[in-house]
């Protein structure tokens, strides 16, 4: 397994499949590379990807301390400079994405262009999931909330055709200290001041019956951040880069390759 070191010493382990221009690929909270198992494939006829395990997760290293979606863009940028890659394109989804948002403003320099997928400016501008979700999500019975999760991330129709196993319903190895910092470090999340800044060419993706983060947020994102697209898949959930995939990949390829 191969690591970069953050600045504050903890290892970030990533992985870089393929070949061509690199395309940085960002997981959501409290998931690991596996997260995108299922779709990177869809990108190596035209693309390198890397991948990396969040602090908390994965290979990575777990430490007990406050984490921030900043930090975790700090650690893409060891990943890049392990890797003596200048730039690179960035896709991030969910909390992927709120960690791409902070990249992409705070380290300019390192993203040519950049896609947000089904995620949010935080703070008070966000849009939050609704009341009924936060409870189905906090059920005692793990299970309930387990299945609670699967049809918030996919559609029945979906589902009922692929039982999985499920690999962006958490990393089942994390620590609980570690799932509780990436919870912490998620809603704390407020990009809207920076959003403006970002000067890469941005695509927003959404999926547009998300209700775990909720479609509003696409269009506030898109009309904060200079120039940026905005994409609705009709009939998508949270995880629509794997249900949709065959709508969402080619879209994510084409806007890469135009994008100036």
């Amino acid at each position: 397994m191969t690591h970069a070191t953050a600045p504050d010493g903890t290892r970030i382990a990533y992985q870089l499949r393929g070949e061509g221009a690199p395309l940085v690929l960002l997981a959501g909270q409290a998931n690991d590379h596996h997260w995108w198992d299922a779709v990177r494939a869809d990108f190596h006829p035209a693309r390198a990807t890397l991948t990396l395990d969040h602090r908390g997760t994965g290979g990575s290293d777990k430490p007990d301390t406050p984490y921030s979606t900043e930090q975790f863009a700090r650690d893409v940028v060891a990943v890049l400079d392990d890797l003596g890659i200048d730039r690179a394109d960035v896709y991030g989804t969910s909390m992927g994405g709120r960690v791409a948002q902070q990249l992409a403003a705070r380290h300019p320099h390192r993203v040519r262009a950049l896609v947000l997928g089904c995620t949010s400016p935080g703070g008070p501008h966000g849009v939050e999931r609704g009341a009924d979700v936060r409870r189905a999500l906090a059920q005692p019975d793990p299970e309930a909330a387990r299945q609670a999760l699967l049809e918030l991330m996919y559609t029945p129709r979906w589902l009922d055709s692929h039982p999985g196993p499920h690999h962006t319903l958490g990393d089942p190895a994390m620590p609980a200290h570690a799932r509780r910092r990436h919870l912490a470090a998620s809603n704390r999340h407020d990009a809207w001041d920076l959003l403006p800044a970002i000067g890469a060419p941005t695509l927003v993706l959404h999926g547009a019956d998300d209700r775990l983060n909720p479609a509003a947020n696409a269009p506030l994102l898109a009309a904060r951040i200079p120039g940026a697209r905005l994409h609705l898949l009709p009939g998508a959930r949270h995880a629509y880069f794997e249900e949709f995939r065959t709508t969402a990949s080619p879209l994510v390829l084409d806007f890469l390759t135009s994008a100036q």
